[in-house]
């Protein structure tokens, strides 16, 4: 196979039963019985996400801003870039992108594009982000962003890509935003290029939207 042929596609199995035996603030779990090839019936249960944003942020220096925040599943406080979830049905991803950056960092940009689109999880959420690349970065005036819970202890940083990668390959770094973010501008620098790179209103399968 060439390149160009390997992708992604679309496709539903028939659902003979779904229920929804947790439901929580922002996410559920939902148990599915799927029908398999052979016409067996198996139950899937998995998590369903509304979705997220994340934004590598790169300065003029070739820093990329991050934060170090607390996250109790791993009990691990984990650097990572800034992210947040689509609170609100159909949201704009970029809108969502822009909101998280100001808040987290107190940061805008002028320049945006879509770095990738990754499930983080497939065989058991349903999670879908989208990360973007944000440049020409620039202080927000005015007050900052109330934070409370984990993101009061947030610590923030703008840390060479360099670096990330090396921590990255050294399995000191593990957020998948970050880790799938820095490696993908990498790859992007080496290959065509960041201008190259999708528009922040590229389409969005996995999650549509309204420009």
């Amino acid at each position: 196979m060439t390149g160009s042929t390997i992708k992604d596609v679309p496709e539903e199995w028939e659902v003979r039963g779904t229920e929804t035996p947790f439901r929580g603030k922002k996410t559920s779990v939902r148990t599915d019985d799927v029908v398999m090839p052979d016409g067996s019936v198996a139950t899937r249960d998995y998590q369903v996400h509304p979705g997220s944003v994340a934004v590598l942020a790169l300065d003029g220096d070739g820093r990329a801003l991050v934060l170090r925040q607390y996250r109790h599943p791993v009990r691990e406080k984990l650097w990572e870039i800034p992210a947040g979830l689509l609170d609100v049905p159909g949201e704009n991803p970029l809108h969502a992108a822009q909101r998280e950056l100001y808040e987290e960092a107190h940061v805008k940009a002028e320049d945006w594009r879509v770095l990738t689109d990754v499930y983080t999880t497939p065989g058991g959420c349903d999670e879908a982000v989208r990360i973007f690349l944000a440049r020409g970065l620039s202080e927000v005036e005015g007050e900052r962003f109330e934070v409370e819970d984990e993101e009061a202890d947030m610590e923030l940083a703008r840390v060479p890509v360099a670096d990330l990668v090396r921590g990255v390959l050294a399995g000191e770094l593990h957020n998948n935003c970050l880790v799938v973010g820095v490696l993908s501008l990498v790859a992007a620098e080496q290959g065509d290029g960041l201008d190259t790179l999708r528009p922040a209103q590229a389409p969005w399968p996995a999650r549509p939207f309204e420009a």
